[in-house]
Order: C-alpha cells, then sequence, then structure tokens
C-alpha cells in the first residue's frame, strides 16, 4: 500500500459536481492498492496515518502531534494511479489491485481506521467514482507512505515504532 498524506487547512471531494465529502484541518490521505497487499499492509498503513506526527502541540512546539491526538478530521481516497510504472510516456497501472478486489481491501482499510479512531472524523470519497478532490495543503506538509510490499521489507522508516 502507499499512502499520501497531506496535512490540510481543509479538502474536499466531488462527483458530478456535488460534494459528497469535506473536512476542516486534519489529513487528506490519497490512498493506493498493490495487487500483492494483504493484512499486514493494511494494519501498517493504519497505525501510521493515525500516529504520523504533523502538527505543533499546544506550546507551538513542531511535528509533536498526531491527527488521532488532536482529534482531527481525516479524508481518505482511493487512487490507484500510486502505483503506475510509465511505459514510454503512457502510465501502465499492473501493479494496482483489480478493482472488484481493490474496492473490497479499501473498505476494510476504512473500517479498521474507523476502528481505531473515531469513526464520525473518517471521512472518504466515492471508490472507483471520477472524482474532483481539493485540498488546501497547510505548510505544504506532505508525507509518502510505503508499506511491506512496495518496499519488501517493513516499510519505509527506519525506527517503526507507532
Amino acid at each position: 500500500m502507499r499512502a499520501l498524506i497531506q496535512r490540510v487547512g481543509g479538502a474536499k471531494v466531488s462527483v458530478n459536481g456535488e460534494v459528497v465529502s469535506s473536512i476542516g484541518k486534519g489529513l487528506c490521505v490519497l490512498i493506493g492498492i498493490n495487487r500483492d497487499d494483504g493484512p499486514k499492509d493494511l494494519e501498517y498503513i493504519v497505525r501510521k496515518i493515525l500516529n504520523v506526527r504533523l502538527f505543533d502541540d499546544e506550546s507551538g512546539v513542531r511535528w509533536k502531534c498526531s491527527a488521532k491526538e488532536k482529534q482531527l478530521e481525516i479524508l481518505c481516497v482511493s487512487q490507484f494511479t500510486l502505483y503506475h510504472e510509465l511505459k514510454g510516456n503512457k502510465p501502465d497501472f499492473h501493479n494496482s489491485m483489480g478493482p472488484d478486489a481493490a474496492k473490497t481491501f479499501y473498505s476494510t482499510f476504512l473500517d479498521e481506521l474507523k476502528k481505531q479512531y473515531n469513526p464520525a472524523l473518517i471521512k472518504d470519497g466515492k471508490f472507483g467514482e471520477y472524482m474532483k478532490v481539493e485540498i488546501d495543503n497547510d505548510g505544504p506538509v506532505t508525507i509518502m507512505l510505503e508499506s511491506l510490499n512496495s518496499k519488501g521489507k517493513g516499510g519505509n522508516d527506519k525506527n517503526d515504532t507507532a
């Protein structure tokens, strides 16, 4: 799995001109699912999204608090294009999980995120639909996470503590 996490002042997703989800301050997370992803990848990404420290604490010290600690909203958007390979100038998406399996996997991902956090603070777009995503990137702060299958060895951080 890949998660492109952006600290935002706000974000929203529209389908056919209708806003289907929106958040204020928090995280907007674009999620890519690899064809070989499994439960351990999902668990890793959920844990990291909830615990990555991208926010200031009450005294203004940077990089001290997670969205979970600050009780902020999280907007997740499925994005199969995160698993592209360029064949010349044309993107190829053969490393992305197929649509039916990915829909189930993404739903399980959202369920796990809600189980480990406040379900009312987890929002998402519409899986498989053409979406317009508006992101007010705060900072800008953007973090790319990759799970076990993406890196081949347990994620992309040196000290994998919560």
